[in-house]
């Protein structure tokens, strides 16, 4: 069990990490979110959240990431949130009218969604018929400009085919969200995937990127795949 305040300072983390790819420190945040609480209140939830091992810190004298445990938490507070966010409008309408039900349509829904998830994203039309987009979005992320990690990335694409054909059975429908030790495609990366049938044929679509994904944006856009094919 976590409390209310450790709960909301750890997803206002979280939040501020995907976006700026930096570790947050306590005096970022409160002067930042204009928090109605004390700098040394949220140190002294930071180091509780640190010992519990949802947040680390990766420098001596640096702020805290989130870990593996946090983002867990975190996505199972957006499944029982009652209201999710959802797509703005202006993206809600693009893929509205570029969807279509042939593959020229679903190849240019899939760039739209790598575009708007800054993400990769593959698409297996059925087990052996793959196709993959925004290979550019994951290099550029911060996490892997390194050349150890532009290797392991790179390593990850040339399986990608094989890695989707051991996991195509064993995905359940719907929505899930497969994060570092639990994603098969590197404990080091996030993966949104839904999987859907039509015309009695399975699909699946995944959204990859680094753990410091929008998770919140890239199940809005894995929701809105599922609805096309319910």
């Amino acid at each position: 069990m976590i409390s209310d305040r450790k709960k909301f300072i750890l997803d206002t983390i979280i939040q501020e990490y995907v976006k700026t790819a930096t570790p947050v420190s306590s005096g970022a945040l409160v002067e930042k979110y204009n928090l109605d609480i004390s700098p040394a209140t949220v140190r002294n939830e930071m180091m509780e959240l640190e010992d519990e091992g949802y947040i680390y810190q990766p420098h001596t004298s640096s702020g805290r990431i989130p870990t593996e445990a946090a983002y867990e938490l975190f996505i199972a507070g957006l499944r029982d949130a009652k209201k999710k966010k959802g797509l703005r409008d202006s993206e809600d309408k693009l893929l509205e009218k570029i969807f279509g039900d042939d593959e020229v349509a679903r190849k240019l829904t899939a760039k739209t969604i790598a575009e708007l998830s800054s993400a990769a994203v593959f698409w297996a039309f059925h087990k052996n018929d793959l196709y993959y987009t925004g290979l550019s979005n994951l290099f550029s992320q911060p996490e892997f400009r390194q050349v150890n990690a532009v290797c392991d990335v790179s390593g990850i694409i040339d399986r990608l085919e094989e890695i989707i054909d051991e996991i195509f059975e064993n995905l359940e429908d719907g929505e899930q969200v497969l994060i570092g030790s639990k994603n098969p495609f590197g404990n080091f990366l996030s993966a949104v995937v839904v999987k859907y049938k039509h015309n009695n044929q399975s699909g699946v679509l995944g959204i990859l990127g680094p753990m410091r994904m929008d998770y919140e944006k890239n199940l809005a856009l894995a929701e809105f795949i599922k609805k096309k094919f319910a």
